[in-house]
């Protein structure tokens, strides 16, 4: 089995179980302006493509609504405040990590949440595991584009020649395509088999510890 230098991840339902802080702020903004909550697993289908889209699918009418913005803001404005109530790494992360960087592996993480929250997010859980981790900003457009696994590369200052991405969604398979990157795809994450497989993954994974086998 090929051994990679490089291993880049998504966040959200690949490293950390965010689903039920996303919920809470979702529902907060939009308890605030009146409008129907979501279930879990409403929000759990409704995330992968950033917090925008996630509102958009939220919001009725998504971005037509003409109190769009203030729901935006009041999501984005609490999520910062409460990204950490119940948020955690899935089981065997932390030990799956310890075990890349002993073996001098690189890790970056990209993600489609915004920047700030990337970075907060990855120092809290993961310090010195992760060499860089980037989310959403100006510039940088979100995956599935590649913009974020590229700007990944560059400040590792590694090629994609040994590299390969890890996440749980359609978005990430598309990504690692876009990105001319392998992909595996962890099934403990927001989509299930069957859905990954319809769009185009082919590698899986159940536990964490089996990224080290690759």
């Amino acid at each position: 089995m090929r051994e990679y230098d490089t291993y880049i991840f998504d966040l959200d339902g690949t490293l950390l179980n965010t689903l039920g802080d996303l919920a809470a702020s979702v529902n907060y903004a939009l308890y605030r302006y009146g409008m129907p909550e979501h279930t879990l697993e409403d929000i759990r289908w409704f995330v992968g493509n950033g917090v925008k889209k996630l509102m958009e699918r939220s919001v009725p009418n998504g971005m037509a609504n003409p109190r769009f913005e203030e729901v935006f803001k009041t999501f984005r404005e609490h999520y910062m405040e409460h990204s950490l109530d119940t948020t955690k790494p899935y089981p065997g992360i932390p030990d799956m990590l310890n075990g890349l960087k002993c073996r001098g592996k690189k890790i970056a993480v990209v993600s489609n949440k915004f920047y700030t929250a990337t970075q907060e997010l990855c120092r809290h859980f993961f310090g010195d595991y992760v060499d860089v981790a980037i989310g959403e900003r100006e510039n940088i457009r979100r995956k599935p584009a590649p913009d974020s696994v590229i700007e990944a590369m560059r400040l590792l200052g590694v090629s994609s020649d040994n590299a390969v991405y890890i996440g749980d969604s359609d978005v990430d398979v598309a990504t690692a395509a876009n990105s001319g990157l392998p992909c595996i795809s962890v099934l403990w994450g927001f989509r299930d088999r069957a859905f990954l497989e319809e769009h185009g993954a082919s590698v899986f994974i159940s536990e964490p510890c089996e990224i080290l086998m690759f």
